[in-house]
């Protein structure tokens, strides 16, 4: 199923990544899957973007275009080390929302429940709001 996805943080006008609509598994039927299935998705493209970035890259006028109505311009590059282990990096996904950090709204319904039951149809909206921590921030 296709849903459109959007990440905020609060406080801010513009969100962090700009609507984008993504391929869920027919399967999604709990946050927890939700959750998981979207750290998935980002981890795989966080390896197709690392894989990419060897590669000899240049913006296109066209290019510079769409990721400037995106909010961001870049060339893509990766500069972590290595690539994240799914099982971790799920784990600590779900335990951030149990923490608070963020909260995830689906057609501008908050899902509060990681295990209860979901009916996520196609083109629904998903909306991820990070909350952000005030320590060590200089206004």
């Amino acid at each position: 199923m296709k849903v459109w996805i959007t990440v905020k943080s609060l406080g801010k006008r513009r969100p962090a990544l700009a609507k984008q609509i993504l391929e869920l598994p027919e399967t999604t039927r709990t946050l927890r899957l939700l959750i998981e299935n979207m750290v998935e998705l980002q981890v795989e493209a966080y390896r197709e973007r690392k894989d990419a970035a060897e590669m000899l890259v240049y913006l296109m006028p066209e290019d510079i275009d769409a990721q400037g109505a995106a909010g961001k311009v870049g060339f893509g590059a990766v500069h972590g080390e290595g690539i994240p282990d799914l099982s971790e990096a799920k784990g600590a996904a779900i335990l951030a929302y149990e923490d608070g950090l963020y909260r995830v709204f689906l057609n501008d319904k908050e899902l509060d429940q990681l295990d209860e039951p979901l009916s996520i149809e196609n083109d629904a909206n998903v909306t991820f709001i990070r909350f952000t921590m005030l320590a060590g921030r200089l206004w």
